[in-house]
């Protein structure tokens, strides 16, 4: 097997592995002059560069630091359709009710998702998670949610399939938007039906539920969550992006792998979510995009919880295509410091996917990682408007 050592690299900057909370998110490893062993797609080693053995096969970076490969948990990038009209509107101050009754919101993002082929998906997917890997994101979760027919939904699903070795992803059945009307027989048959089809066939390794007024209640999001783990399915939900209705605190009861929005989220769910294992992931995307509040990223790690970043990219809430942006934005939006938001945006974001071979430079975890453009790392969180990442690798091999 052929071994490389990465070399020339003038800080490796890395969170130690797994899940990561409170205070420990600030404490990153530093090696100045460092080098990287690899081998069969795993890193084998690292230290400084004069502590290096053995004769391998050198690779010269070129005095850049390097950072772990970013996990983005939280993504929308299969959908059809554009939200444009809704932006302009908005930005002019129309109410989303007025826009829902016009035709546009969500629903025009389901009309218009429902009526694409899997080839047509595939299509307009592609370049959007060729920016978010550009951006440095190594590793990318994608929902559906679009679909509200179960066929739409199945094929939403089918379109991550089709794109998932070529970009690392990882899959989610979401369960969005209600019906508006029949909403008791629609989620027994989510329950019935849906997941465990998706479970059979392999299309979804989670099921996310988005827990609000507007979308499903805390009963029904417990109906249709424990209907997932008895697939064998592992759960999330969206919650508390406008009301704390509970959605937080459900997801800490079952044992969920992570509670993502959050911007509505108080004190109590704060201490809920610092007592638990579930990781808190924030969507700053959002809070840029719709001006709302900002999720408590700095209450939630100050209380001792684990944070992820995401960029939640969809049509009509966060357009955001760089993972690299979201973790910017959860510095001055949320008040992670640098080194907090690289872990939320790491191995917290590898928790939150339910992955622990990745999301930090040590021994034994995939060669995931990337070349910055600058020999000092916060460059990464510092930039807005430019990528700072100059190559990604994957495996120890360069994309």
């Amino acid at each position: 097997m052929t071994e490389t050592l990465f070399t020339n690299i003038s800080q490796l900057v890395t969170p130690a592995p797994g899940v990561q909370r409170g205070a420990a998110m600030r404490d990153l490893t530093v090696i100045p002059d460092a080098a990287m062993l690899v081998s069969g797609g795993v890193i084998r080693w690292v230290g400084p560069r004069a502590e290096a053995t053995g004769n391998p096969q050198e690779h010269d970076l070129g005095g850049v630091a390097v950072v772990p490969g970013l996990i983005d948990p939280h993504t929308h990038a299969v959908w059809a359709g554009d939200r444009l009209a809704d932006f302009e509107a908005r930005v002019q101050g129309v109410p989303y009710e007025e826009i829902l009754a016009r035709g546009g919101g969500i629903r025009s993002s389901m009309r218009a998702t429902g009526a694409a082929s899997v080839e047509e998906l595939v299509t307009l997917a592609r370049p959007r998670l060729e920016a978010l890997r550009a951006s440095g994101a190594t590793t990318l979760e994608v929902k559906s949610g679009y679909g509200m027919d179960f066929d739409a939904e199945r094929r939403m699903l089918q379109t991550v399939r089709a794109l998932q070795a070529e970009f690392g992803l990882v899959p989610t059945l979401l369960i969005h938007v209600p019906p508006t009307g029949g909403r008791a027989e629609y989620v027994q048959a989510v329950c019935h039906d849906l997941i465990p089809g998706m479970a059979r066939e392999g299309l979804a390794t989670a099921v996310d539920v988005f827990t609000e007024r507007e979308a499903f209640t805390v009963d029904e999001t417990r109906a249709i969550l424990q209907a997932a783990k008895a697939h064998g399915l592992q759960t999330k939900l969206h919650a508390d992006q406008f009301h704390a209705i509970g959605g937080t605190e459900l997801a800490c009861e079952l044992g969920a792998l992570s509670v993502d929005h959050l911007e509505a989220s108080g004190p109590a769910q704060i201490a809920a979510l610092a007592a638990s294992d579930t990781v808190a992931t924030i969507l700053p995307g959002v809070t840029l995009h719709l001006g709302l509040p900002a999720a408590p990223g700095r209450a939630l790690i100050d209380a001792g919880a684990a944070v992820a970043v995401g960029t939640d990219l969809n049509p009509g809430s966060s357009p955001v295509f760089s993972t690299q942006l979201a973790l910017a934005l959860a510095v001055r939006l949320c008040r992670l410091t640098p080194a907090e938001a690289l872990t939320a945006s790491t191995v917290n974001a590898a928790a939150a996917l339910c992955l622990s071979d990745r999301g930090a430079l040590a021994p034994g975890q995939r060669a995931d990682f990337l070349a910055l453009h600058s020999p000092d790392w916060r460059d990464l969180p510092y930039t807005l408007g430019t990528n700072p990442v100059r190559n990604v690798f994957v495996g120890g091999t360069r994309l």
